[in-house]
């Protein structure tokens, strides 16, 4: 359906990368495109209203995650848990990389495989060989903190989310609906 694909990036501290991934997809969708979100330590135990509403819609959009075990907070000083998300991550890019040269969807989002390149999790050479080797037809979607100058180098589009005020600034928990 799209004319030509390009690159783009959602990073930045601030809130709302995924979410503004999810409205592109419902966008595309909306025009006849064939989307696929996959999400990178967001397995598919995690309670997501995004997700939730696209099962309740009924909405052609495909969702699927990386289903390791990945705590924010402990996994990343976890060897073990490294070295599982390290492997998966690799395997689940290669699949992907298939996926966007075969042009399975017009649309792909890789939600949080930014975060995961940041932290040593994804290797650049997979994200470059994906998207060097995908159908010219395909539109590529990266989210999550920490784009290295590299990755940006790679992209046609960057938006940086800026965080200048939160409520957890105040203590004020993610809220069922607004950040989850």
């Amino acid at each position: 359906m799209l004319e030509r694909g390009l690159v783009q990036i959602y990073t930045g501290d601030g809130k709302g990368k995924t979410t503004a991934a999810f409205g592109l997809a419902l966008r595309a969708a909306g025009q006849g495109n064939k989307v696929l979100i996959y999400q990178f330590l967001k397995p598919d135990s995690l309670d997501s209203g995004e997700r939730f509403a696209l099962q309740i819609s009924g909405i052609k959009i495909r969702v699927e995650a990386l289903n390791i075990q990945w705590d924010m907070a402990k996994s990343p000083n976890d060897p073990k848990a490294v070295a599982t998300a390290k492997l998966a991550i690799h395997g689940a890019l290669e699949r992907l990389a298939e996926t966007a040269a075969r042009r399975f969807y017009d649309v792909l989002i890789l939600d949080e495989i930014v975060y995961c390149l940041s932290k040593g999790l994804a290797k650049l050479e997979d994200i470059k060989k994906l998207i060097d080797g995908r159908d010219s037809l395909v539109e590529i979607v990266l989210t999550g903190r920490g784009a290295t100058q590299e990755l940006l180098a790679l992209a046609d589009l960057v938006t940086e989310m800026k965080n200048i005020k939160h409520p957890f600034d105040k203590g004020i928990p993610a809220r069922r609906g607004i950040e989850f």
